[in-house]
């Protein structure tokens, strides 16, 4: 592809309001604001099939005013308040531009940028020449394709460029299934300023991570063995963890199990209620800002086959200048300084010790590591180049 100088038109889809939750919705306005950066012009669509949820009770429902204001809320911060287009299931309206004006962009657009594949491609997004299919959740797709799934086919099939967050797939020491698409490694983009700011004050002690408890609706099961989705089985081998490292640990957690929360308490983890953050952006912003690092395991799915999978999550604690140790799925970002990646407690063990004794140098290698590899501009940069999208001649 040309120099990105080049303004292209793009269709960006994502889950803003049927997933309002703070997590989701920093990994859609990366994209949105790092293909602005890059000079695009981008219109949001959001597209799912799914009823309204309401952040506001928390609950999915037919009023679809609630998802209305949370997504105009996150488009203003990008400054896209008159450039995007929600489709209510339950209402069967269209919401935000008008259909004449969802029709103009689609058939403007020089590609469609499909983050996480929660849109099912249909006639009308099919006149779009190029249509990127961002993967953030690999393995389980791969299997279901492998088992013949024909949904899942005909969703991968719709696009014509197939991205993902799995960098090790088709490796030797990979075993994803793969074969019947290609698929081009990618990661996370961050906007980097957004995540120093005034973040000046010297972080608390704790290492942290923010994350769901038990999620069992997406386990599959590949050549005998089941395989979870879910960070409750992870955390198991490293239960013992607080009681080797003089660094508070600490979860914030979605979680529905008081059983579950004493043990995890009884063995020296602090746990503490994941909701509050997940409903408001800057208040999950400054939990990371304020943390020493993060410690996460990763769900067996990325894990067992060496994926390559990144955390769209840690890369935040990276571009905060917060180090990062994390469980090894074969990603090949690298590490050493400011981000460590462990298999075993020992070697988690030694990676928090690393940590503890220079700080301030894993958090300056941290902020290194994001800068050269997850800033949007480079990271949506080279997926465009990737996709050979390129603006067509004569356009202005």
């Amino acid at each position: 592809m040309s120099a990105m100088a080049d303004r292209l038109s793009l269709v960006v889809t994502g889950g803003l309001g049927n997933m309002p939750f703070a997590g989701v919705a920093w990994q859609v306005l990366h994209y949105l604001e790092g293909f602005r950066r890059l000079g695009h012009r981008v219109f949001y669509l959001e597209d799912t099939g799914s009823w309204p949820y309401d952040p506001e009770q928390q609950s999915i429902s037919e009023d679809v005013r609630p998802s209305l204001r949370y997504v105009r809320r996150m488009l203003e911060r990008v400054q896209l308040a008159d450039a995007w287009a929600y489709r209510d299931a339950a209402g069967a309206a269209l919401h935000g531009a008008s259909e004449q004006r969802l029709q103009a962009e689609l058939t403007g657009a020089d590609a469609l940028v499909n983050i996480s594949g929660v849109t099912v491609l249909g006639e009308e997004h099919m006149r779009i020449p190029v249509r990127i299919y961002v993967e953030s959740d690999p393995v389980r797709p791969q299997i279901e394709i492998a088992k013949g799934n024909e949904r899942t086919v005909e969703l991968l099939s719709a696009h014509t460029h197939h991205f993902t967050f799995g960098e090790n797939l088709g490796a030797a020491d990979c075993t994803v299934p793969i074969g019947r698409f290609t698929y081009h490694p990618t990661r996370q983009p961050v906007i980097l300023d957004w995540w120093t700011g005034e973040n000046r004050a010297e972080p608390r002690a704790s290492l942290t991570t923010i994350a769901s408890w038990k999620q069992t609706s997406k386990d599959i099961e590949w050549q005998g063995e089941l395989l979870t989705w879910s960070k409750d089985v992870q955390f198991e081998p490293f239960v013992d963890l607080p009681s080797r490292v003089a660094s508070p640990l600490e979860l914030a957690l979605a979680i529905d199990d008081d059983e579950a929360v004493a043990r995890l308490t009884a063995h020296g983890w602090n746990v503490v209620p994941a909701l509050p953050l997940s409903r408001d952006l800057d208040v999950y912003r400054d939990y990371i800002r304020a943390s020493a690092g993060e410690f996460s395991v990763a769900k067996a799915q990325y894990a067992r086959l060496r994926s390559g999978w990144f955390s769209d999550r840690t890369a935040t604690y990276l571009a905060a200048g917060r180090p990062a140790i994390v469980q090894d799925c074969g990603s090949p970002l690298p590490q050493g300084e400011g981000l460590f990646m462990f298999t075993t407690i020992d070697e988690a063990v030694a990676a928090i010790e690393a940590v503890e004794a220079d700080p301030v140098r894993h958090r300056r290698a941290a902020r290194d590591l994001a800068e050269s590899e997850l800033r949007a501009e480079t990271v949506l940069a080279r997926l465009l180049a990737d996709a050979a999208v390129s603006q067509p001649v004569g356009a202005p």
